[in-house]
C-alpha cells in the first residue's frame, strides 16, 4: 500500500477531525453554559483547545452582547460542542446587539428568575413527598 498518496475522502474521528478547522472561526459551547466565538489555533489528543481573538457571546432572549476574552485555553473535558460559523447565512431569529452592561444586567435578572423557579419546583416536590436527588454530575463540578 502506497502511503504517499493522500486520499481526500478519509474520515477522522474525535479531536483529529478538528485538524482541518485550525485557523477557522468556530463557536465553542462549554459545559458551564458559556459560548465562545474564536479562531482555533491549536488542539491536542485530549481535546484541549487554544482559541485566539476569543469573545464570549451572551444571549438573553433576542438580545446579545460580545465580551472580548482574547487568548483562551480550554481543557477538553469542558467542551460541550464545537461548530464552524457561517457568516454568509442569515440568522433564523434576528438578534439585537446591546451593551455589555445591559446584557450582564439581563443575565443577572435571568439567573435570579431561574433560581426562584427552581426553589418553587423543589418546594412542590417536597410537598408531594418527592425527594429531589439533584444531578450528581453537576454537584461534583
Amino acid at each position: 500500500m502506497d502511503l504517499s498518496i493522500v486520499n481526500n475522502d478519509y474520515y477522522l474521528s474525535g479531536m483529529a477531525a478538528l485538524i482541518g478547522d485550525i485557523d477557522k472561526q468556530l463557536m465553542v459551547m462549554l459545559r458551564d453554559g458559556r459560548t465562545l466565538i474564536a479562531f482555533l489555533r491549536s488542539l491536542d489528543q485530549f481535546g484541549n483547545l487554544v482559541l485566539h481573538q476569543a469573545f464570549e457571546r451572551i444571549c438573553i432572549g433576542r438580545q446579545y452582547a460580545d465580551i472580548p476574552r482574547g487568548l483562551f485555553v480550554i481543557r477538553g473535558e469542558n467542551v460541550l460542542f464545537i461548530g464552524e460559523l457561517d457568516f454568509h447565512q442569515s440568522l433564523r431569529v434576528p438578534l439585537i446587539e446591546v451593551t455589555i452592561e445591559e446584557i450582564l444586567k439581563l443575565q443577572k435578572e435571568d439567573i435570579e428568575k431561574k433560581g426562584r423557579i427552581e426553589k418553587l419546583r423543589q418546594k412542590a416536590m417536597i410537598e408531594h413527598g418527592l425527594v429531589d436527588e439533584g444531578n450528581p454530575i453537576e454537584e461534583h463540578y
